[in-house]
């Protein structure tokens, strides 16, 4: 039997990831820490600094250390794709694991004959078929295009005022006082 890459439920982790990852395509080439993300959003840092590394092994970012450090995309956004993202985050955990209950049916008084046990369980081969579905349909999407996407949606005004946010934040000499994000303009 093949080994087969499979992930667990999709947590709260990867949306905050991902999340992080399209401030960093509007960023470009300025490094953010995850601090600033964290705080962007309103989530613990320490969160989001259990999430950085794992991104960061996996060559979807880069680290910068200094006053001016932190993260980078290490790729364009359109090779990026939100599998890899995923499994980063998540790990290769199966979505289903299957317990092979059908070897232990007290009916079999012993060990469970071959028809009952031959070939993979009924239930893992359709766990295992969406699973495919979803690792599918994830691969086909890039963190590109959901920047698209969110870009589209967005009025340009907000992308200044976070620009605005975050500039804020990198002359701030008072550390742990977040600056006030601007008013929405009008």
């Amino acid at each position: 039997m093949s080994t087969v890459r499979v992930m667990a439920h999709i947590t709260s982790s990867v949306e905050y990831g991902i999340h992080c990852l399209l401030w960093l395509v509007n960023a470009g080439d300025t490094p953010l820490s995850s601090r600033d993300l964290a705080e962007l959003q309103g989530v613990s840092p320490s969160f989001l600094a259990k999430i950085f590394p794992r991104l960061e092994k996996a060559g979807i970012v880069t680290a910068s250390d200094g006053a001016r450090g932190g993260y980078r995309l290490a790729r364009a956004p359109e090779r990026i794709s939100l599998l890899e993202i995923v499994d980063a985050i998540e790990g290769e955990k199966p979505l289903f694991d299957c317990q092979e209950i059908r070897e232990r049916c007290a009916v079999f008084e012993g060990a469970a004959p071959d028809w009952a046990t031959s070939g993979m369980c009924a239930i893992h081969a359709v766990m295992r078929k969406a699973e495919d579905a979803m690792r599918g349909e994830l691969a086909a999407h890039s963190l590109g295009s959901i920047a698209a996407v969110f870009a589209r949606k967005a009025p340009g005004e907000f992308f200044i005022d976070v620009d605005e946010w975050m500039g804020e934040r990198a002359r701030s000499k008072k550390p742990g006082r977040p600056p006030k994000l601007p008013e929405p303009s009008s």
